[in-house]
């Protein structure tokens, strides 16, 4: 269905302008505090997730721009989510970034930015699209991640960020170019008819997917791509970590669900197997590298790329055996997954944002020794979200791997039984270092007896992402169907 333009795409519209607003207004704000651009900014942010709210329920997809855009339930789902990712990063940022000189108009304007990018990348149904939100959103991260300027290890891990982003946006870029080559279209649908007509040459389309994959990949943070992620979040302000670690996950997800199933269906065999690779030994690499890591936002790097590489197993049942019957419960999935985790990282360095203070970073594991003692509500909350990435009951984690590992299971496949078994067995390797966490919060002497304080915004949005982490793993139906009903639609139109 093919709409007005300005209205397929009115909540990115509204943010970019509001963006640009915001970064006006605060020419003029004095207050120390940027309280003004801060106020403007999450009433901007509200009206753009109020908007794909409302239009969540939408049972069909919509095209504008001459087919260059498309609006579809998990468009919108995945807007939503990050929309209100950006929101509660920026609430979790106001003491720890005031602290550090960075609580300046640039953080909020190219936070914003960086959502744009993110929502562009969301709605894109052509390669030029998904590029330029790509684009958008790495230029204003690596900006992001430099913008304590008079600390080295910020700057040298934008450096780091800015070189392998550039590589890894080029291969992408060459894929897309070859599939180009080898279908003669940009658009996602006519790739798609290009592909199941057969008259294309086979070696050019396999040489263009291995490089979009690569592209992908790295955007993951997957191995082997995963190199620049340990030391961006290790030596970007936190602040800056939580805006890289959280909503662009969502704007991976959904290009890779925009290209490899919208566009590339048809040379899925190809891709599956890729992926299964890549799965296998990030879930291996991670867990295990992440064992060895005294510095805390290290560790949460390396069991990211672990819990991405397990949703990644969502896209392996697909197509089996030229049958695509099990493709929604897989990517259904994988959506929950994706979904889940950044609301438990969110959480996670809300917690690191909380614990720092002028001078003092909280980011080793000795720093949470006897935390329970300082404050048992942040113990509490900390321990809740360590469970949940463990994948313990009855936090969400819990459901999220388990909805994964059932999708491989119910196809009936040998090879996806193994994946299932390597999967849970990664998993327990995991558990280990999450747990010691724990351990450190409730049974180690504490070596800081200075108490925690932050503002009472951020303590009680704390609880509420506690609260939705353990919520969701009781009554996970809601958040599962919703998922569910956004992929078979999406795919439908």
């Amino acid at each position: 269905m093919t709409q007005l333009n300005w209205l397929v795409v009115a909540p990115e519209i509204l943010l970019l302008a509001m963006a640009c607003v915001v970064a006006l207004v605060d020419l003029f704000v004095t207050h120390p505090r940027r309280l003004p651009t801060y106020i403007l900014t999450m009433i901007s942010l509200a009206a753009v997730a109020g908007l794909h709210l409302g239009a969540l329920d939408a049972s069909s997809s919509s095209y504008a721009m001459q087919r260059m855009v498309v609006t579809d339930p998990m468009g919108h789902l995945l807007s939503l989510c990050a929309t209100l990712a950006v929101m509660a990063s920026l609430v979790y940022s106001q003491t720890y970034a005031g602290a550090r000189d960075i609580l300046k108009g640039e953080l909020f304007t190219l936070s914003m930015f960086a959502l744009l990018g993110i929502s562009i990348m969301i709605i894109g149904n052509n390669f030029l699209t998904i590029y330029l939100g790509l684009e958008l959103m790495s230029l204003s991260s690596y900006a992001l991640v430099a913008l304590r300027r008079d600390h080295s290890q910020s700057t040298e891990a934008a450096m780091k960020y800015f070189v392998l982003g550039a590589l890894a946006s080029g291969f992408l870029l060459y894929g897309l170019s070859m599939m180009y080559g080898a279908t003669g279209s940009l658009d996602l649908g006519e790739v798609y008819k290009a592909t199941l007509s057969g008259q294309i040459n086979k070696q050019v389309l396999v040489f263009g997917l291995v490089f979009i994959v690569s592209g992908l990949a790295f955007k993951l943070g997957v191995v082997p791509f995963h190199m620049w992620i340990p030391d961006v979040y290790q030596g970007a302000p936190t602040a800056a970590t939580l805006m890289v670690a959280g909503a662009p996950k969502l704007a991976a997800f959904a290009i890779t669900i925009r290209l490899l199933v919208e566009g590339l269906i048809n040379t899925a065999t190809d891709w599956q197997q890729m992926l299964m690779i890549l799965a296998v030994a990030s879930m291996a690499l991670g867990n295990l590298a992440a064992i060895a890591q005294t510095n805390l936002k290290r560790m949460l790097a390396y069991s990211g790329i672990a819990q991405l590489g397990f949703m990644l197993l969502g896209f392996v049942p697909s197509v089996v055996s030229g049958n695509t019957l099990s493709s929604s419960n897989g990517y259904g999935s994988a959506l929950f997954y994706v979904l889940t985790y950044v609301l438990t990282t969110l959480g996670t360095f809300g917690i690191i944002m909380f614990l720092s203070r002028p001078g003092f970073e909280a980011e080793q594991v000795s720093d949470l020794a006897g935390l329970n003692k300082r404050s048992p509500q942040m113990a509490a909350v900390m321990a809740i979200f360590m469970f949940s990435l463990a994948g313990l009951p009855p936090t969400v984690g819990f459901y999220a791997k388990l909805a994964v590992l059932q999708s491989l299971v119910t196809t009936s496949s040998a090879l996806h039984l193994q994946l299932a078994i390597a999967a849970v067995m990664l998993s327990l390797v995991g558990a280990f270092y999450y747990l010691r966490i724990v351990k450190v919060m409730y049974f180690d002497e504490p070596t800081d007896t200075t108490p925690v304080t932050a503002n009472g915004e951020a303590r009680a949005l704390l609880s509420v992402n506690a609260i939705a982490v353990l919520g969701l793993g009781i009554l996970p139906g809601g958040l599962m169907a919703l998922c569910a009903r956004a992929i078979t639609q999406s795919l439908a139109g």
